[in-house]
């Protein structure tokens, strides 16, 4: 059991040196998270608050709470004298639970601002703004799953995600359509996740953001997790129980963009502290909100060390950085004229590209168990390769490509599926080019672009069906898998963040045939190491037959490290059956069907091929053995064959 308590967030550790100050200016101190903010201390015996807050452009900044009446004269700061531009002072008498604000006068302006703490541990349930004084404690009880955490977290592991908007997976319709609390979360989600069967919950982004509508992509609180669910003792229990049930936890971290709300990071001391006073730098045109200043050395250790806080005080097993590719273009979403090249005249935003260097060398060294993910929508080149190569860090890339060109595909009415082939072959061309991630994310379900289910034609039995192939065919394609929530429910509606998921569709066994199909999938992939094994190498992967377009016909081999063994994937995304259909397989022997996307268990036909067959000697996609099958309309199927001793692979 370990604890997390006021002796490693601060307390009488709380102490800033001049060796800190230094690092600080640096942009290489990253634990600021116990040298800045806010702690419950004792000083010559006196209990109450110490602050510390880096404002280095104030005239003058003091402390204003419900404990002095927000009066901005009671408690002034005091400026150290090491031109590190930070304040602190020591108020006593404070309490757990106070809640405070700076008020921040800057040089050269008449009006001052109320700003909360950027290091503050806990905020005040939005709308209300205020920073809450907060001492920490909780004891782990999650060691045997951090222990072997490395052992689950290599790259040739099983990854599948369930990704999660926590205030609205389940609501409370008896108690005003509440949310659940990040403890009633703790065993509803930890129960669900282990029915359904995937490895990992991501959540979207827990920092403390004041507009719910933003799903927390906006965060005004970066080291606060939102008190809409609970304390942060709540959240931990929450992440704690995941992983008691061996369920690794992903968090979505925002280093991209921040909201322009006045209590916020914002022009924090009158200048522009955080962001870049260059709108063409600084603003970002599509999301309305300001842009981190990579370049400044304290900017890059307040992020660097909020990615480590996470990893760290809350034992978080991995970040998913969001926006990756608005930080690595300066022209990102901005017409000609409206950006500002780099020193060679590129659009390259080499500051942003020394930041997330710096920011994935911090991490895996810090905690070489974890996996930093990269969302980054381009082609930019080796994401996801070592540093010491040329890349960029990341563990794992999403695959953006793969999702945008596999969900147009499946729009499509299958007579016209055949015009549109390399849409499904085209992502195996660069498929080994980065560790990727297969999405079908949160992006994909709103806006008006509607459910997953509502992209597919056909009438009711065909849209379930396509769906039912879509997910068995990203279970075999090679990369680690990423579903958000309602997925597995075959939602009909798109999701809507002021609603819970539409749990009573399971009345229909349509929609509940859809869920037990990925609970199945999710088994399978788990316990077929050629599933995962080698996702990231070629040899892990093997066209059988990729050029039947006519028929809309698809078939790969999935091999893992043990030689020898083999799972078939095949795929037919017409609404026509086939019958007596050759496919091509490297060794003899007994195939078994291990799933099929068209059994009547899933809402399915019922067509197969009676648990599995036998490979004969007839060649077939160039391949020396074939399995003659019956190939179920608008399906993916499964097969198991394991080559005699002595043949290899």
């Amino acid at each position: 059991m370990s604890k997390t308590t006021i002796a490693d967030t601060g307390g009488k550790g709380f102490t800033f040196t001049s060796d800190d100050a230094y690092l600080f200016k640096e942009g290489t101190h990253y634990k600021l998270y116990e040298k800045l903010g806010s702690t419950l201390v004792k000083e010559k015996g006196v209990d109450g608050g110490s602050f510390r807050v880096w404002a280095p452009n104030a005239d003058s900044v003091s402390v204003i709470g419900d404990f002095n009446g927000w009066n901005f004269t009671a408690n002034p700061l005091d400026v150290r004298h090491d031109s590190s531009g930070i304040w602190e002072g020591f108020i006593p008498g404070l309490k757990q639970g106070s809640t405070y604000k700076y008020h921040i006068a800057a040089k050269s302006h008449a009006r001052a601002v109320d700003k909360c703490d950027p290091f503050a541990r806990r905020a005040e349930e939005p709308p209300k703004s205020a920073s809450v004084l907060w001492k920490t404690e909780y004891d782990w009880n999650d060691g045997e799953w951090m222990k072997s955490r490395a052992k689950k977290h290599t790259l040739s592991a099983p990854v599948s995600i369930y990704e999660v908007h926590l205030g609205s997976w389940r609501r409370v319709p008896h108690e005003h359509n509440r949310s659940l609390t990040y403890r009633e979360l703790a065993h509803e989600l930890s129960e669900y996740i282990k029915d359904t069967g995937f490895t990992h919950v991501e959540l979207m982004p827990v920092m403390e953001h004041p507009f719910y509508g933003s799903w927390g992509y906006q965060i005004t609180g970066y080291f606060a997790p939102s008190s809409r669910y609970g304390t942060p003792e709540d959240l931990m229990y929450l992440i704690d129980h995941l992983h008691q049930s061996g369920i690794g936890v992903i968090l979505d971290w925002v280093p991209s963009h921040f909201p322009s709300d006045e209590h916020g990071l914002a022009n924090f001391d009158g200048t522009h502290l955080y962001e870049h006073e260059d709108l063409r730098k600084g603003f970002h045109p599509e999301w309305k909100s300001l842009i981190f200043n990579y370049g400044r050395h304290e900017v890059r250790a307040f992020l660097i060390s909020n990615a480590l806080f996470w990893l760290d005080k809350f034992h978080i097993d991995a970040l998913r950085v969001d926006a990756v590719a608005s930080m690595l273009y300066l022209d990102y979403s901005r017409e000609e004229g409206e950006w500002v090249p780099n020193e060679f005249g590129g659009n390259e935003n080499i500051e942003a590209m020394d930041f997330i260097k710096r920011l994935n060398t911090a991490a895996y060294g810090e905690f070489p168990d974890v996996h930093i993910i990269a969302e980054e929508s381009t082609d930019w080149p080796m994401v996801s390769r070592p540093i010491y190569t040329g890349g960029l860090g990341f563990g794992m890339k999403w695959n953006m490509g793969w999702m945008h060109d596999t969900l147009k595909y499946f729009s499509k009415d299958p007579v016209y599926r055949k015009y549109s082939h390399d849409k499904l072959t085209f992502s195996l061309c660069y498929a080994f080019n980065e560790n990727f991630m297969l999405p079908l994310s949160h992006d994909e379900v709103v806006h008006g672009k509607g459910s997953l289910l509502g992209k597919m034609p056909g009438d009711d039995w065909q849209k379930f069906a396509n769906l039912r192939a879509l997910y068995g065919y990203m279970y075999g394609h090679p990369g680690k898998k990423l579903l958000f929530m309602g997925a597995e429910l075959a939602q009909t509606a798109e999701w809507n963040h002021d609603c819970s998921l539409d749990w009573h569709l399971l009345d229909h066994e349509s929609h509940s045939g859809v869920k037990r199909w990925i609970s199945d999938l999710n088994a399978f992939y788990k316990r077929e190491p050629a599933l995962y094994e080698l996702d990231f190498e070629h040899d892990g992967f093997e066209w059988v037959d990729c050029r039947n377009w006519e028929d809309s016909i698809i078939s790969f081999i999935r091999k893992g490290k043990e030689p020898g063994s083999a799972v078939l994937v095949v795929c037919n995304f017409t609404p026509v059956p086939r019958y007596d259909f050759l496919v091509g397989v490297p060794f003899g022997g007994y195939w078994t069907e291990e799933l099929n996307s068209d059994s009547t268990a899933y809402w399915g036909s019922g067509l197969g091929n009676l648990g599995g067959l036998e490979a004969t000697e007839e060649r077939a996609n160039e391949k020396p053995f074939s399995l003659k099958m019956t190939l179920p309309p608008l399906s993916t199927v499964f097969f198991k064959g394991r080559a005699p001793k002595g043949l290899g692979k």
